[in-house]
């Protein structure tokens, strides 16, 4: 029931969220054509996680399915919850953020060591949250990964 919840709030957020307080532009790709990539870049790997996930590009959104495939981080509820908490330990600051784990906090408490976790896990890779992942889609992974020391 709180998963459900949790989506509902997610869902009812995200248009406003979009719209107002993402100013960047969206990219200008289509899900399949990502997987005409080589297959170790990170397009790749997004156009893969997409595919795998059956999800399909959000406009404005696609940093965020960008840092699950750097993070490696799943898709269940409190694992977005803890994904948040990786990229507040890796220095981003929004309101969005700050309601996720607050909720997220709340609603799963028995989660708070996971997502701590995350949050250490922030704090060691060194800041990346901010580039231009669109520049980078021909980029290795793995390249990524250890350049800004992702584990």
């Amino acid at each position: 029931m709180r998963d459900y919840l949790i989506e509902k709030l997610y869902e009812c957020s995200k248009k406003p969220y979009q719209k107002y307080f993402k100013k960047n532009e969206p990219w200008k790709i289509d899900k399949t054509k990502l997987m005409d990539f080589p297959e170790e870049s990170l397009g790749y790997g997004l156009g893969g996680f997409l595919h795998n996930n059956h999800f399909d590009i959000q406009e404005k959104l696609e940093d965020h399915d960008i840092i699950h495939v750097l993070t490696n981080t799943g898709v269940s509820v409190y694992e977005e919850i803890g994904m948040q908490y990786y990229l507040f330990g890796n220095g981003k600051r929004s309101l969005y953020l700050y309601m996720v784990i607050l909720t997220g906090t709340i609603f799963y408490p028995k989660r708070i060591n996971y997502f701590f976790q995350q949050y250490k896990r922030g704090r060691k890779a060194l800041s990346f949250h901010y580039l231009d992942f669109s520049k980078m889609l021909f980029m290795p992974i793995k390249s990524i990964q250890q350049t800004f020391n992702i584990y």
